[in-house]
């Protein structure tokens, strides 16, 4: 059953707005009644992420450091698809840019609101087989380090806290529930 929004917006602003984000400030009264504000962070792409898997149950992670962060970190290719652009469009180039991979087979993983309570971003995630090897092509913001390993240790790392962004760890999670229900 679906919910009313006991939220009243009174008005809004943009606060921040770049090629990649559009930040809004919203005056408003909260569900219990008091006045407030809201900060939104929309995004202007959808959020892109592939999970790699190869017949020996390989996979392939992209190390790099996050600037938001202020840390190193382990993660399925992920890249932005352009609002409008087929997200598989945007995943199989997104593969190709950062990894040298292209896939014969692809499958939609899922789809994630990646952190709600602040944004709006929506990401979907591919799992891609039948890999063929080319040649990589990062953009000049990535120094991606490509990392080839077993599926399994990529699963203890989500399970152990070497990776933790949302993408990658549902990805990861999603695509071991597929492996040990035999789905794929």
């Amino acid at each position: 059953m679906e919910e009313k929004n006991p939220w009243h917006i009174n008005g809004e602003k943009t606060v921040y707005e770049n090629l990649w984000i559009h930040v809004r400030e919203y005056d408003v009264i909260n569900p219990s009644g008091g006045k407030g504000i809201y900060g939104k962070v929309s995004f202007k792409n959808l959020a892109i992420g592939i999970l790699p898997l190869d017949e020996q149950l390989n996979t392939w992670l992209v190390g790099q450091y996050r600037f938001p962060l202020d840390a190193y970190s382990w993660e399925i290719p992920e890249g932005g698809g352009a609002q409008g652009e087929d997200p598989l469009a945007s995943a199989q180039r997104e593969l190709q840019e950062e990894t040298g991979l292209k896939a014969g087979i692809w499958q939609e993983l899922l789809h994630i609101h990646l952190s709600n309570s602040v944004t709006d971003e929506f990401g979907i995630s591919f799992l891609a087989r039948d890999l063929s090897f080319h040649e990589a092509e990062p953009e000049e913001t990535e120094q991606l380090v490509i990392k080839k390993l077993p599926f399994q240790e990529a699963f203890e790392m989500v399970m152990n806290g070497k990776i933790t962004d949302s993408l990658s760890m549902v990805s990861i999670l999603k695509t071991q529930y597929l492996l040990q229900n035999k789905l794929i």
